[in-house]
């Protein structure tokens, strides 16, 4: 088993920053895809960004691009989200999760087995 510990969420004015963590225990997830995603009340959880096992490849949700930087440090077993110019459309829960079992850098949270339980980021107008 994983757990996903997420942390670094808060409410921010439009165009600031925050950076998000997400601490992986229990199992290794050295070899695992690790993404962020992100859901409002009422609406699906949507992909933000995904970060390969060796941190040689990533992926953005074209809301993300420009703006979202994805990186992992494997030896602290920690993913961060970096959220630069940061609009109230970006408030949501954001959620770490964890692709034990497929290679690459899959969108799709169909793909993931292990999820962190959110942080709240709010930005406010």
């Amino acid at each position: 088993q994983v757990q996903l510990v997420e942390s670094g969420g808060g409410l921010v004015q439009a165009g600031g920053s925050l950076r998000l963590s997400c601490r992986a225990s229990g199992r290794t997830v050295s070899g695992s895809a690790m993404g962020w995603f992100r859901q409002v009340p009422g609406r699906d959880r949507e992909f933000v960004a995904v970060i390969s096992w060796n941190g040689g490849s990533t992926s953005y949700a074209d809301s993300a691009k420009g703006r979202f930087t994805i990186s992992r440090d494997n030896a602290k077993t920690t993913v961060y989200l970096q959220l630069n110019s940061l609009r109230p459309e970006d408030t949501a829960v954001y959620y770490c999760a964890a692709a034990s079992r497929f290679d690459g850098v899959p969108k799709k949270s169909i793909y993931y087995d292990f999820w962190g339980q959110g942080t709240q980021v709010t930005v406010s107008s």
